[in-house]
């Protein structure tokens, strides 16, 4: 993109098209990670497609609202980000008790555990524990996935609505005809107990995922375990999904419930 692609696209945005970029400025700030705290300038352009131009003038808008702050080789979380996250984690975080039952059971099984809940079409990373092993699957607390694939996409839409299943199957790749594909992936994992995938989301990922409910039996989350397939095998997927379960009845257990817990 030169020059006059970057003037082209600033007419357009002071056109009335400021959504625009809203939208881009926070593909920028969805670039930093735990395992990329750093981004530089390049990397914005080559992952948002941006001119540098462009790219540049969003940067320094960010760094004037705080939301980023410059880094020797790049740019970083600002202050801005800091304040927000505080006043999400003073809102609701995962409880410890339930942390440490993730912790312990990601000792135990040697694999990646992801704590999972739905917001609108997708599904979102509230807690992991990563695997100890130098190849894992690794998802960022805040991540959101479509709930069109995945064990723990049919772990949660056990209890969704028509109207949900018909809106997800829309905006996935296989168009609304896949509503009954979901609808049966679900029943079929309420039936066994757990769910189980192998590269529906991430190519090579085998992942199990089991219902943490509400004290009424209303399915509120996904416990799940991942990891590459070649370490899931039969065997251990029916290991995974027992050890899974005796945790998600202890999390339900204690009472677990989040923000995003409603009614679809």
């Amino acid at each position: 993109m030169d020059d006059r692609d970057a003037q082209a696209e600033a007419g357009r945005e002071q056109q009335g098209t400021g959504v625009r970029s809203v939208r881009r400025a926070l593909d920028i700030l969805g670039l930093l990670s735990e395992d990329r705290p750093v981004i530089t300038l390049r990397e914005i352009t080559e992952a948002t497609g941006l001119a540098k131009t462009t790219a540049l003038r969003l940067v320094q808008t960010l760094e004037e609202s705080g939301l980023l702050w410059s880094h020797p080789v790049g740019y970083t979380a600002g202050p801005g980000l800091w304040r927000w996250a505080y006043l999400a984690r003073s809102q609701w975080e995962v409880p410890r008790e339930t942390r440490k039952v993730m912790r312990d059971l990601a000792d135990r099984l040697g694999e990646t555990v992801n704590l999972f809940v739905i917001r609108d079409l997708n599904r979102v990373c509230v807690a992991h524990e990563e695997s100890p092993h130098p190849l894992r699957h690794v998802v960022d607390v805040g991540d959101e996935q479509p709930l069109w694939a995945g064990a723990s996409s049919k772990v949660l839409l056990r209890d969704a609505s028509e109207t949900l299943l018909s809106r997800i199957a829309a905006a996935s790749p296989h168009g609304e005809a896949s509503a009954d594909r979901l609808r049966t992936g679900a029943q079929e994992a309420a039936h066994r107990g757990y769910a189980v995938s192998s590269s529906e989301w991430d190519e090579g990922l085998t992942a199990v995922a089991v219902p943490v409910t509400s004290r009424t039996g209303k399915v509120i989350a996904s416990l799940s375990v991942s990891g590459p397939s070649q370490r899931f095998p039969y065997e251990a997927v029916e290991r995974f999904a027992t050890d899974l379960t005796e945790a998600a009845t202890l999390i339900s257990a204690q009472g677990f419930s989040h923000p995003l817990n409603r009614s679809h």
